[in-house]
């Protein structure tokens, strides 16, 4: 089920630009050469993004819905927190915690995002949304603008029986049913839902954005709201 390297947006003629007052929590993970995942700011200096984003990390870029804006604020990366269970996405457990090396400035273009608790319910067709900066389609480049897409959370039976057997703690939406959907480039994002974050975008079929037969795969925030308050109170010492 893996595809290699990173992966994940939607279909040019279904993706809206975002406007610039709303997504302040998203952030752009980069190396040195640039965008290569998403991340979420949930606190002033926790970002949460995917494990499979792991390789090569320096910086995030976060304050404007266009990452190459002169107007953007970088903060260096000074560690990364990925779960101890995670091998490969096929095994689940894809999520990592980034501490920035300085607090992000907190205002307007800058917010966090809260996150689902264990017991916040999803239903099957509940509309949510998940934003990035990948491509729109598999064979075009990433986009500077960001995008959001509103997808429907697809049972986890369903999905299961789509896939042949799935990762444990995941969540299914879009995709499958529908032409909406993540793609290269959007691993690591959020899946909202009712205002707080509870999937993080994993990954999809065969580095291919437009499969119908399958639902999109996220790593289920909920089943993992205990590891990531751990990691952030031991480590939450004074910058």
């Amino acid at each position: 089920m893996k595809v290699p390297g990173q992966f994940l947006l939607f279909h040019a003629l279904i993706c809206a630009a975002s406007h610039e007052g709303s997504m302040q929590f998203m952030v752009s993970v980069q190396t040195e050469n640039g965008h290569v995942c998403e991340g979420f700011l949930i606190s002033e200096d926790f970002v949460v993004t995917a494990a499979q984003c792991d390789s090569g990390l320096k910086h995030v870029i976060l304050g404007r819905h266009n990452w190459r804006n002169s107007n953007v604020k970088k903060i260096k990366i000074s560690n990364q927190y990925k779960h101890q269970k995670y091998s490969d996405v096929h095994f689940g457990y894809d999520i990592m915690l980034l501490k920035l090396a300085n607090k992000a400035p907190m205002g307007k273009n800058i917010k966090t995002i809260p996150l689902a608790e264990r017991n916040m319910n999803l239903s099957a067709n509940q509309e949510c949304s998940v934003a990035g900066w990948g491509k729109t389609e598999s064979t075009c480049g990433l986009v500077d603008d960001l995008r959001v897409v509103s997808v429907p959370i697809i049972d986890l039976n369903d999905c299961r029986q789509s896939w042949g057997g799935l990762p444990p703690n995941v969540i299914c939406a879009g995709g499958k049913y529908t032409d909406k959907g993540f793609c290269q480039g959007d691993s690591g994002g959020p899946l909202v839902c009712n205002g707080k974050a509870v999937g993080i975008v994993s990954f999809n079929k065969n580095n291919n954005c437009k499969y119908p037969d399958v639902p999109n795969v996220y790593t289920d925030i909920r089943k993992h709201v205990d590891w990531i308050k751990y990691i952030t109170i031991v480590n939450s010492c004074p910058l």
